[in-house]
């Protein structure tokens, strides 16, 4: 039998933190192909991306450190799986899809360090 190994992250940093209104965290997931779901934690709503892998990247990952360039947020105390952004420059009506990450111990602890550290 293969040995499977579980190896949790043990730090994350974030570069940049943005909060941002509901509508304009909606917009930004509007791509020529679709819409890219947003992610939702502990009633926080939010998105990442993350730095371009490179050798010392991917030292830091194996060694458990991961790195995200921005996350963009804002709260959202109940989930909805799919959130609704009416706006005249998309034509009407676009829909975003939500994941709810709140079983992920990584998203809950970024949602409530967001919520501590970052001023409104």
């Amino acid at each position: 039998m293969v040995k499977i190994s579980f190896s949790p992250i043990k730090e994350l940093v974030i570069h940049e933190v943005v909060r941002m209104s509901h509508d304009d965290i909606l917009r930004e997931r509007v791509t020529p192909a679709g819409t890219v779901p947003l992610y939702w934690s502990d009633g926080i709503l939010f998105s990442f991306s993350s730095v371009p892998m490179n050798k010392d990247i991917v030292k830091d990952y194996l060694e458990g450190k991961i790195h995200w360039m921005e996350v963009h947020f804002t709260e959202m105390k109940e989930y909805k799986p799919v959130l609704e952004l009416k706006d005249q420059n998309y034509g009407g009506e676009l829909k975003i899809r939500v994941i709810d990450t709140g079983s992920s111990s990584l998203h809950t602890d970024v949602a409530k360090w967001l919520k501590g550290n970052v001023k409104k």
